[in-house]
């Protein structure tokens, strides 16, 4: 949350600049005050109620189940002004999927008769109740984490276990570290964030015993790390970060977080040490770049990028955006291997304005050259190894049209005409050599319905809906 008072660069630091002082302070900031705790817990009972009431109208065994709230407000670790409440409705483990969904949808919608569904391992509803943004969430009442027959099935055992263990002080710091965390961009467990969630922040501080204490082991971390809070033993994971999880020794609670956002994790942690201030707590606004910024950034960097423009297929983020980089790095590979040179790359997913498709997507690739010569070189095998050698040979010295073969590196070589249709990228991208490309199922799909390719400064033409994407792509920062 961006604190409405610390605009003015006066109030970035505390006095003395100690890191103490800083952490108290965004701690003042970010913990709720008694009337919103309140607000919050009239809430969440009133919540709770409505749905033991709907609950007792199911048959059995379905109206055995219970309701518990989880998360960061059962905790008391959520942020002042988060705005947040999740129910579980916990059904008998007996029950089958298909009945965990209907009495879970039939309890969701009676609490939240204005709710949507959403769907992750199986459907929920969402919705909004005395303004607070609801997830009323159905699962399976096991009998330990190790048993869990869906994914959510955990979240209970979680909630179990910090609750028995999270003081009111340590509660402090875990909100303080999650204000770091969103201030400098990598909260979130979603597979679009790929960052810190809620869960492994708040095991993080209980590891550590505070979250100054998890700031300055961080920032010594030599990734690989693992920390196994149970001392569990046995799993390995391969993850940059691995904290097994207390409740299910089988599960690495970091298992999402990206290498990338853990070296920032780093990177700012020490920055934080070295110079304390509250200006990295909170997060600041994006702002977007124009088109004749683009343009501005293509012409200036004088590389060839090519953005590949489509109506993004109708799933959900978690599902989206790891096909859109299986996507990328499949196009990346096709291009590579054709001899261009990628010198880096991204993907957005952004709402649309106009009608049709909900969201557009974009595929950049930004290339040294979008064009290659006439020309490709082809190695043979080392001269010494006669019949290889031999038979690449006379396979080439019989064609008119190649260069060679001639010897370099003590190996047969020869320059031969490269196929027409691969020598401009862009043209590689406009044709059904994209779909040559190990592309993710669903965004090949929406790709045979359609798409645009834009090269250099045509890629000003998405800025209305990509000027954030384009702003970090063309500016980037730690």
């Amino acid at each position: 949350m961006t604190d409405p008072d610390a605009d003015d660069p006066g109030d970035n630091h505390v006095a003395g600049d100690d890191l103490d002082a800083v952490l108290e302070a965004v701690r003042e900031r970010v913990t709720p005050d008694a009337a919103e705790r309140e607000r919050l817990e009239a809430a969440a009972a009133d919540l709770a109620d409505r749905a033991r009431a709907a609950v007792s109208e199911l048959p059995s065994p379905a109206d055995e189940a219970d309701v518990l709230t989880v998360g960061s407000t059962a905790r008391g670790t959520w942020l002042a002004g988060d705005r947040d409440i999740d129910l579980f409705v916990r059904f008998p483990a007996d029950l089958s999927r298909e009945e965990l969904e209907r009495f879970g949808l039939r309890v969701g919608h009676a609490v939240l008769p204005d709710g949507e569904e959403e769907y992750a391992e199986h459907p929920y509803v969402v919705g909004t109740a005395d303004g607070f943004d609801v997830d009323l969430v159905p699962c399976y009442g096991v009998e330990a984490a190790t048993e869990i027959r869906s994914a959510v099935d955990r979240t209970p055992f979680h909630n179990d276990y910090l609750v028995e263990r999270l003081t009111d002080d340590l509660a402090g710091d875990v909100r303080a570290l999650k204000a770091f965390l969103k201030g400098i961009g990598v909260y979130g467990s979603n597979l679009r964030t790929r960052g810190f969630s809620g869960y492994l922040t708040e095991l993080l501080v209980l590891e550590h015993g505070g979250a100054r204490e998890t700031l300055e082991a961080v920032a010594d971390w030599h990734p690989p790390v693992r920390l196994d809070p149970e001392r569990h033993g046995a799993a390995e994971f391969d993850d940059p970060l691995v904290v097994i999880d207390p409740t299910d020794p089988e599960r690495n609670v970091a298992a999402v977080l990206s290498g990338d956002n853990l070296a920032r994790l780093q990177h700012h942690a020490r920055d934080l040490l070295a110079d304390p201030r509250t200006d990295l707590f909170s997060p600041g606004e994006p702002t977007a770049l124009d088109s004749a910024s683009v343009r501005g950034h293509v012409a200036r960097r004088g590389t060839d990028p090519l953005a590949v423009a489509f109506d993004a297929p109708d799933i959900v983020d978690d599902q989206l955006y790891p096909q859109l980089r299986r996507s990328l790095a499949g196009v990346e590979r096709e291009l590579s291997g054709l001899g261009f040179d990628v010198l880096r790359s991204a993907t957005f997913a952004a709402e649309r304005e106009a009608a049709g498709s909900d969201r557009r997507a974009v595929l950049l690739v930004e290339l040294a050259d979008r064009r290659l010569p006439a020309i490709e070189r082809h190695e043979g095998p080392p001269v010494h190894v006669r019949d290889h050698a031999a038979g690449f040979y006379d396979k080439y010295a019989a064609d008119p049209d190649a260069y060679g073969p001639f010897v370099a590196d003590g190996r047969y070589v020869v320059e031969r005409e490269r196929d027409p249709g691969a020598r401009d990228a862009l043209a590689v991208l406009d044709s059904d050599r994209l779909f040559a490309a190990a592309l993710g199922a669903r965004v090949e799909s929406a790709l045979e319905r359609g798409y645009d390719v834009l090269a250099g400064e045509a890629l000003a033409e998405l800025t209305d809906e990509f000027g954030v994407d384009f702003r970090e792509y063309f500016e980037p920062a730690v």
